[in-house]
Parts: C-alpha cells; sequence; structure tokens
C-alpha cells in the first residue's frame, strides 16, 4: 500500500518516550539543539524527515534506539 499525498505510515513515539522519562518537549529541545517547533512537528507525525545528526540526538537525550522511537504502520 503505498502513502497518498504526504500520508505517511511512519509513526514516531516521542510522546510516550517524554512521558516514559518525565521530560518536556521544551526541555529535550534545549538538549538536542532543535527548537520545540520542530519537535512538534516530529512528535505529531507531521514531518517529512529527520536528519541523522537529529536522530542520533534525540536518541541519546532519550536513551532509546531509533526503532523505539519509530515505527512502520502495516
Amino acid at each position: 500500500m503505498a502513502a497518498q499525498d504526504g500520508d505517511t505510515r511512519v509513526r514516531c513515539h516521542l510522546d510516550s518516550l517524554l512521558a516514559d522519562r518525565g521530560m518536556t518537549l521544551a526541555r529535550l529541545s534545549e538538549i538536542v539543539g532543535v527548537s520545540t517547533v520542530n519537535l512538534s512537528v516530529l512528535k505529531n507525525d507531521r514531518a517529512k524527515a529527520i536528519r541523522f545528526t537529529t536522530l542520533v540526538a534525540l536518541c541519546d537525550a532519550l536513551g532509546c534506539q531509533p526503532g523505539e522511537l519509530f515505527s512502520v504502520e502495516q
């Protein structure tokens, strides 16, 4: 099944990772050096792409692996 007009099957689990760690989006923004607006776009599954440097920074800050941060829906 192909994605339609900007729809993607990739889901971001940033919300649950933040909740599990008791961290706010604002604090994560400070740690990784990415604006809260950009993190919000990512968190709400509206991002089209992510830089590897950002992905690594997020994983380091959250103590997770990329597979915990993202999943692909069937």
